[in-house]
């Protein structure tokens, strides 16, 4: 993905960085155009049959090669403890090595809107010591980062009173935004993407009768491949029969019968728990932010037609007409908002 930008060649590079537990995005200037990169979030170690050392491999290379003992060192969201730092830590090193991040750069980070001190503190370790941001470092809500490319130009989200949902593979997280001021945050872990992920393989067992049986990387495949509220077509898998031989099935319900479960309790958890808790600290913000753009960020808000579905239930909830925005490519969001705050400070020298 490429943005054309101009860019001073003297300058720090601005680099943008999302570490989520599903999907590390890095976004930087090379050129004359600002690039984005992406990966899976994981590692796996083996021998090299040669020099008997331990090697690492990291994202597609390692799931698809190492599946039996890759490491999704994030599946909580963050590094929360030393060993799980140290695997982040290798990973992140060498997605930037491949990606020629230069040292001399000021980076910015996306982290959760979740009470973790530990977490974010180890987070920070991984992307302070990883040899890039020499210049500067600084972290901003991955909610607020995912917001800017959403709302215009620039870096018009910092300047404006609003609502940003995350709904991302661990939590969803819910802030309301002051001028980049977070007012009233809000995190649950029980309404996730990786939820929908076991809901699917759920309903995968009991739609096949207990004859299929996934495993939540391949429900995960399912919903990014096939979920969609606008248009979801039934479609067909082959497994491996123990014994040999094949069973071929069809899934009709069970895609979207876990996404529209997820929505219903997205708008619970917002309409019901944050919505009266930003009511009650902060009415008029409340009654303002109701008539401006909510807008929704994470790996969810990917799934076509959720925003729209998001957008007519919490109408319908709250009985009071909202409007809902997405930023496209909602995956890399974060990352390229921060890119944009990066850039900022490069240019305005507050480095």
């Amino acid at each position: 993905m490429d943005e054309e930008e101009e860019l001073d060649e003297e300058s720090p590079t601005p680099v943008g960085v999302k570490l989520g537990s599903t999907r590390t995005v890095l976004v930087q200037p090379q050129g004359n155009v600002v690039r984005t990169h992406e990966t899976l979030t994981c590692l796996a170690t083996y021998q090299d049959v040669l020099t008997g050392k331990r090697r690492a491999v990291y994202g597609e290379e390692a799931a698809n090669e190492y599946p039996e003992r890759v490491q999704f060192m994030l599946r909580s969201g963050l590094p929360e403890d030393d060993e799980r730092a140290e695997t982040a830590a290798t990973f992140f090193n060498k997605f930037a090595r491949a990606n020629n991040v230069p040292e001399d750069s000021v980076v910015v980070y996306a982290i959760p809107t979740i009470d973790n001190e530990r977490g974010l503190s180890n987070l920070a370790e991984v992307i302070e010591q990883s040899g890039i941001g020499s210049q500067l470092i600084r972290s901003y809500p991955e909610s607020l980062c995912g917001s800017v490319p959403a709302l215009g130009g620039g870096l018009n989200a910092i300047e404006r009173i609003f609502i940003a949902i995350n709904m991302g593979s661990t939590n969803l997280e819910a802030c309301a935004y002051r001028r980049g001021e977070q007012l009233s945050g809000f995190s649950t872990g029980s309404v996730t993407g990786n939820e929908v992920d076991r809901w699917i393989a759920n309903n995968v067992e009991e739609e096949t009768q207990g004859r299929v049986n996934i495993d939540q990387t391949t429900a995960r495949e399912y919903k990014e491949e096939h979920g969609d509220f606008n248009n979801f077509q039934p479609f067909t898998d082959i497994i491996q029969q123990p014994g040999g031989g094949t069973h071929e099935f069809t899934i009709e319900r069970s895609v979207v019968d876990a996404l529209d479960r997820y929505v219903d309790e997205a708008v619970n958890e917002i309409a019901n728990e944050f919505l009266p808790q930003l009511a009650n600290r902060y009415i008029k913000i409340y009654k303002q932010t109701l008539e401006e753009p909510i807008v929704l960020t994470g790996g969810m808000a990917c799934i076509p037609g959720l925003v729209q579905e998001f957008e007519d239930r919490l109408s319908k909830e709250l009985q009071h007409e909202v409007e809902v925005t997405a930023p496209e490519e909602p995956v890399t969001a974060a990352a390229r908002g921060a890119q944009r705050i990066a850039q900022r400070f490069v240019e305005d020298d507050v480095y």
